[in-house]
């Protein structure tokens, strides 16, 4: 393209208000200044919406992570998260590599715009007006070198921002994975239609493709109108829009009438967008980074506290929820990935983790009179997230008491979500106002008795809970009478439930054999309280735990060591706030210390094999290589299954729900994980928590794969490599 014949005059500078005149800068200053103030009026009402939430203690937490410190979790995951996790989209690339590369180059290429945007205001607006009054003449930065490079860097982060936008429009109308459809797990009765929330989320990528395209446009039409001056050279793809307007036979003169059309189409869109953000979808722009960088998985861990001071139970009323949990609210972008991967809406129970978020959104939305324009669910009738405030409880009205019922508590929610929201503490908070009104599963609620009476969920004396040691020829250590290394937590189900005590007796002879120190409590051992508290009756967790603690506090030893992962997390992350800090151990840690050393010789076996992490184990208290490095020491042959350590897919027993009637699930969450491990060429099923073996059992069963597929506990394989030394031969052995 010939340049035009002044341009190497030209200076290396651009016109801000190229062919507007001095009505249409008054005019587009005045609607400027209407759009921030519609802008500022949508921010402090989320804002005020905010305020009314309590304190959640996140504030360390968030300037720690502004600070780039991140605390890390036990072993070495990320607790909380930084600016640079936010600056790298890492938690939106994990396991979703091109969402998180889309998102990259979205989040970056929208930064460049707004500081483009900025400087161009400080430049213009600022500088130039105050120098002209200060000194007679109007000065600039925006000119030679640092405009060559602010337009390079414009142009290609923008170029990058229109292509991510584009593969994310693709992904979500074309290629439509199922984590971004919008069908319920819990179908109200009157139906319902979420096709304001699919509007929604094309208005938000349509606003943003046309100011880009736009943009570009603008830019082709004002290179072009200039006469292709030679640095724009260092403006590629608003260059090569020029380069095409003039192929088509645009002259400099049309493109000059082009680009005063394309401005204000331009400045239209971009200002509506700006007025739009607080009242939709794109509202994740300015809060997600606050939510995320709040974030603590250690709230999940260890459970939040009831209301201080409240004369209920739960939450009731939007005054109940921290500013964090209502921050959640907005937070949340509907990615779904949390739907995904969720076990009870996998098994067909009434639950979604997203749509859990989304009706308390409407809700606490409707609730003040909210301002969004669309994300909103429509119902023939105000039920739900629709119901006016006061007019229904939260649990039980506005989130049905059997969507809250069906959480496992898995933790894979909270886990996957690429924001910072946190799905189990809030439906523990609702399930405590369930409790008090006893609306609970009739087995759920005899479950809860017998523990207030028995210490166990079995409803047995606690007078029992050793009997599983009578099959020893040895006697296992009174830890109160006599000082121990390890103290063994041994759990309700490996001490009461007559299909797994045989593998506590195993594991009681392994760790004889290699002679460790250890001991029980006997009978003054009591259920933990993990699951008690996870379904809601944080009275009887602080009986059971003060009663626990106190035990512990009377007995000598080291260290504690338990079977069971849910109790795991109860004495590791729990019972610490309550002063009974201990280092405490899954047995897999333990066993595979124990091999590592030589402790327990083995010879092996040859087994192909797959290992289920536990959600508590795996997830929640990262402990994945010690039961991997167990099957190695056994020479056994590990084929991983699809989902496999902190992406393992829960067994449907947490959260209390394996005290609860799951006949009304259209396939139990431990059939899912069967077939999914009976598609893999092995024999046995390797498991490390007790209340596996009894769903997995069950499930090979029910699915039919119980003849190819054995389901066994850990402590099995390593009893059975065990090279124990032989037996002395005596005198009557001669003689027979």
């Amino acid at each position: 393209m010939p340049e035009h014949p002044g341009a190497v005059a030209l200076e290396v500078t651009r016109t801000v208000f190229q062919g507007i005149d001095l009505a249409g800068k008054s005019l587009f200053y005045v609607v400027s200044t209407a759009v921030i103030l519609v802008f500022l009026y949508g921010w402090y009402r989320r804002v005020d919406k905010y305020r009314q939430g309590r304190p959640a203690g996140r504030g360390a937490t968030f300037w720690r992570a502004v600070r780039g410190k991140a605390d890390v979790g036990p072993a070495g995951r990320r607790d909380t998260r930084t600016v640079g996790t936010l600056a790298a989209s890492s938690t939106i690339a994990r396991r979703d590599t091109s969402a998180g590369i889309a998102h990259f180059f979205i989040f970056w290429g929208f930064i460049v715009a707004f500081v483009a945007t900025v400087i161009l205001t400080i430049d213009h607006d600022i500088v130039g007006p105050v120098s002209n009054a200060l000194f007679g003449h109007t000065d600039s930065f925006f000119h030679g070198p640092f405009f060559v490079v602010y337009s390079l860097t414009v142009d290609t982060f923008g170029f990058a921002f229109l292509v991510a936008l584009v593969s994310m429009a693709v992904r979500r109308g074309i290629r439509r994975p199922f984590k971004l459809g919008y069908g319920r797990a819990q179908n109200p009765d009157q139906g319902y239609s979420r096709g304001r929330y699919v509007a929604g989320d094309w208005v938000f990528l349509g606003l943003l493709i046309a100011i880009l395209v736009t943009a570009y446009l603008l830019t082709g039409a004002r290179i072009l109108s200039q006469g292709d001056p030679w640095f724009t050279a260092l403006t590629p793809f608003g260059r090569t829009v020029a380069e095409i307007y003039s192929g088509l036979g645009m002259t400099p003169a049309a493109a000059a009438t082009v680009h005063t059309y394309l401005w204000w189409v331009h400045a239209a869109l971009a200002l509506a967008f700006v007025a739009y953000i607080p009242y939709s979808k794109a509202m994740h722009i300015l809060v997600d980074g606050v939510n995320l960088l709040a974030s603590d998985r250690r709230a999940t861990r260890d459970l939040p506290g009831p209301v201080p001071g409240a004369d209920h139970a739960g939450y009731q009323q939007i005054s109940d929820f921290t500013w964090k949990e209502l921050l959640d609210l907005d937070a949340c972008t509907k990615c779904g990935r949390c739907h995904d991967v969720c076990p009870a809406r996998t098994a067909g129970a009434p639950l979604s983790p997203r749509d859990l978020i989304l009706d308390l959104r409407q809700w606490v939305d409707t609730a003040e009179h909210g301002i969004t324009l669309l994300d909103r669910e429509s119902r023939p009738d105000a039920t739900g997230p629709l119901a006016p405030a006061g007019e229904v409880p939260i649990a039980g009205g506005v989130i049905p008491a059997a969507t809250l019922w069906a959480c496992t508590t898995c933790m894979a929610c909270v886990d996957i979500c690429p924001v910072g929201v946190e799905h189990v503490p809030l439906i523990v908070e609702l399930r405590r106002s369930l409790v008090e009104e006893g609306q609970m599963d009739p087995t759920l609620q005899t479950a809860m008795k017998n523990l207030a009476t028995q210490g166990n969920s079995f409803g047995k004396s606690a007078r029992m809970r050793a009997r599983w040691t009578k099959g020893l020829d040895f006697t296992v250590t009174d830890a109160r009478k006599e000082p121990v290394t390890y103290l063994w937590y041994v759990g309700d189900y490996a001490s009461f439930d007559d299909r797994l005590q045989e593998n506590s007796r195993l594991l009681a002879r392994l760790l004889h054999d290699a002679g460790v120190s250890f001991g029980i409590l006997y009978e003054d051992e009591w259920n933990s309280g993990n699951d008690v508290r996870r379904a809601g009756e944080e009275g009887l967790y602080e009986m059971l735990a003060e009663h626990n603690i106190a035990a512990l506090a009377a007995a000598g030893f080291q260290e504690i060591f338990t079977t069971d992962p849910h109790t795991l997390n109860t004495l590791r992350n729990e019972y610490p706030a309550r002063g009974a800090s201990y280092t405490v151990w899954h047995y897999t840690e333990l066993l595979a210390h124990l091999l590592d050393t030589g402790a327990l010789p083995v010879r092996p076996l040859g087994r192909t094999v797959t290992y289920h992490d536990p959600c508590y184990l795996a997830r929640y208290n990262e402990v994945v290589q010690a039961p991997r490095r167990i099957l190695t020491a056994l020479g056994c042959e590990l084929v991983e299954m699809p989902r496999n350590r902190a992406n393992t897919f829960c067994c449907g027993a947490g959260g209390g729900r394996i005290w609860m009637d799951d006949s009304m699930l259209t396939e139990r969450p431990s059939e899912n994980r069967i077939r999914e491990a009976a598609l893999l060429d092995v024999g046995y099923f390797v498991v490390s928590c007790p209340k596996d073996m009894t769903m997995y059992s069950d499930a090979a069963k029910t699915t039919g794969n119980d003849a190819t597929l054995t389901v066994l506990d850990i402590t099995r394989l390593v009893d059975e490599a065990l090279v124990r030394p032989a037996p002395s031969v005596g005198a009557m052995d001669v003689l027979t």
